[in-house]
């Protein structure tokens, strides 16, 4: 499928990236388009995978008390199968809301979003015990969010 992006495709994107509930007339009229050919771009970009999902940004601090960890690790060994293991293990565990194989010293990078720092060690504990082939791993507590966007807005320039 052709994928090729103009700069209407981009502003939506940008648009849609920061404002998935915006009403399509309000898009249309923001990228300088009728409602129609507006929706047919944006179904082009969902059939061509570039929009995979709309989601509510659910602010964390208003659900309860709860940490925010990011988790340097890691693993014994780097067999393809070790890795193929760590993240079928990973994939399973909803706090962790995000993993990310990464170059350089570590072998992943996990944010983990837990109640308390108990949790997050029960869980670490846990992944240690088990066969995800962990070595060893470093722990950042978020103490406050300083910048968040959505990361396709990074390179759409929104």
């Amino acid at each position: 499928m052709d994928t090729r992006l103009d700069d209407r495709d981009i502003a939506i994107l940008a648009i849609l990236s920061r404002e998935g509930r915006i009403a399509k007339t309000e898009l249309a009229a923001r990228v300088n388009l009728s409602p129609t050919p507006c929706w047919d771009r944006m179904k082009r970009l969902e059939q061509a995978g570039l929009i995979r999902g709309y989601r509510a940004e659910v602010d964390l601090e208003r659900l309860g008390p709860h940490v925010q960890v990011f988790v340097t690790l890691e693993l014994d060994s780097h067999k393809a199968e070790s890795f193929q293991r760590f993240e079928r293990i990973v994939a399973r565990i909803d706090a962790i809301s995000g993993c990310w194989a990464i170059g350089g010293g570590y072998d992943y990078l996990m944010q983990v979003v837990t109640t308390d720092v108990a949790a997050f060690q029960d869980l670490m504990d846990g992944l240690l015990e088990s066969r995800a082939g962990v070595r060893r791993y470093y722990s950042y507590i978020v103490t406050k969010p300083v910048k968040t966007v959505p990361p396709a807005l990074a390179l759409l320039g929104g």
